[in-house]
């Protein structure tokens, strides 16, 4: 009797354990081809491919969406595109609370991923003691204070921006002086990982090439 309760045990979580991820996945991607349908909506009835068919077709709004961010990259790398996307940002610039978000979002992406493209991002992952000493968060930083936050300091502080789980979007701004803080030799996507999945998808352990 005891072993067939192990039985079901064992196998109930190894099941759990496979269904959740693919459960999770099901989902956002469900979630992700709804919300792009409703892309959809937005252009006028005659342009609306169902007006012809008689029925929706699932995932056309994310196609166009993926066609749309396409587009856009391709402006981007012209001269006129950058025009534009530069006379886009210099409106939302003159709005405010809006235009400071947008800076700080962009400075934001533009640190993470330029610092990954250029191979350095293993300098930018960090561990931070937060949310109090003997407790450790995984961070990002994502430059060195400057100006009048640094001249108030007694030491170098460093600007770190450490993500919650399991939504990385959002998270907490620290100014950490720099002996402070745990450099790690996970990559960004390692650290996403691991922080997105509460810690059980865990990269490799790089201690042995780190050198002594």
């Amino acid at each position: 009797m005891i072993k067939f309760k192990d039985f079901l045990k064992t196998n109930f979580l190894t099941g759990f354990l496979i269904l959740v991820p693919i459960g999770a996945t099901y989902t956002l991607i469900s979630i992700i081809i709804r919300k792009s349908d409703e892309v959809i909506r937005l252009l006028p009835h005659m342009l609306r491919p169902e007006t012809y068919l008689g029925f929706p077709i699932p995932g056309l709004g994310l196609l166009l969406t993926f066609i749309l961010i396409i587009f856009i990259g391709v402006l981007g790398r012209v001269y006129f595109g950058k025009f534009l996307i530069q006379m886009g940002e210099n409106i939302i610039h003159k709005i405010p609370f809006i235009s400071g978000f947008y800076a700080a979002m962009k400075q934001l992406m533009d640190t993470m991923f330029a610092s990954s493209s250029k191979g350095g991002d293993n300098r930018k992952v960090v561990m931070v003691e937060f949310p109090r000493k003997g407790l450790y968060s995984i961070g990002f930083v994502t430059s060195v204070a400057k100006g009048e936050t640094q001249a108030k300091t007694a030491a170098t502080v460093v600007n770190v921006f450490v993500p919650t789980t399991p939504n990385p979007t959002s998270g907490f701004f620290f100014m950490v002086p720099q002996e402070d803080i745990t450099p790690l030799n996970m990559s960004i996507e390692e650290a996403f990982k691991l922080i997105v999945s509460g810690g059980i998808v865990s990269p490799e352990d790089l201690h042995k090439h780190v050198p002594k």
